[in-house]
């Protein structure tokens, strides 16, 4: 056999694999995107922030069948298979270039959204309904106070009615807090846009480089079905003349 095509099947035999724990990886990096997202959902109101993970998620599911395909295809030399495996590995370039775009696009938009978003739960805040347990949560896991710093709650309704402080939850760690601004030795005084803007950037950052990766190996592999699928056939027969 051919050691071009050798080389070739045992690259794609190997991309196929690939598939495999790309679409594990996929999988993975869509969840936690979701789960990052949804830990903050409150402060992020462009309901298309989600698009690029479904798509993630449904390219993983995909890529499990494109292994299998991939693998018989590649051992069979099937035309038709290969065939099948290059559609399907294009139709997942296309995706996972439109997912990037998504990325992109949404990536610049987070910074304006925040502002008006946070400013709005922060203002509901009442210590009972759920906004206040999304800045609760928000200000202990990010260690943060108020949007801009912790200044921006005497503006609140909540530092007016209690007392001129903050929520419990502006305060540090394992110490002693009251939530007044003559102690701020113990109270976390950071805004948290930025740090939340951060976070949502590098968790859409990391899932962008993900996909990438992955889009140049569907490269790679639509170039090794090439080199298989559009070989000349071999002469199986004997010349006439010797």
């Amino acid at each position: 056999m051919d050691c071009g095509i050798v080389t070739s099947k045992t690259v794609l035999l190997f991309l196929s694999l690939i598939f495999w724990a790309a679409g594990a990886a996929l999988a993975y990096v869509g969840s936690y995107v979701i789960t990052s997202y949804k830990n903050f959902d409150y402060f992020s109101v462009d309901k298309y922030a989600v698009v690029p993970v479904a798509i993630v998620l449904a390219v993983a599911v995909v890529l499990f069948i494109v292994g299998i395909v991939g693998c018989c295809a590649t051992l069979k030399e099937s035309k038709v298979g290969l065939g099948f495996f290059l559609l399907i590995i294009l139709l997942i370039f296309a995706a996972e270039v439109t997912a990037l775009v998504f990325g992109v696009i949404y990536g610049g938009k987070i910074n304006g959204e925040l502002d008006k978003s946070m400013g709005d739960v922060f203002e509901k805040y009442n210590g009972e309904n759920s906004e206040t347990q999304a800045v609760n949560y928000l200000q202990s896991q990010l260690e943060c106070c108020g949007v801009s710093n912790y200044t921006d709650w005497s503006s609140r309704p909540w530092f007016r009615s209690h007392n001129n402080s903050v929520p419990t939850s502006c305060c540090k760690a394992n110490t002693t807090c009251s939530g007044q601004f003559n102690h701020l030795e113990v109270l976390n005084t950071n805004g948290c846009k930025a740090k939340l803007e951060q976070l949502l950037q590098n968790v859409l950052s990391w899932a962008l480089l993900v996909i990438l990766v992955f889009a140049i190996l569907k490269f790679l592999g639509i170039l090794s079905i090439c080199v298989i699928g559009c070989r000349s056939p071999r002469n199986d027969y004997q010349p006439l003349y010797s």
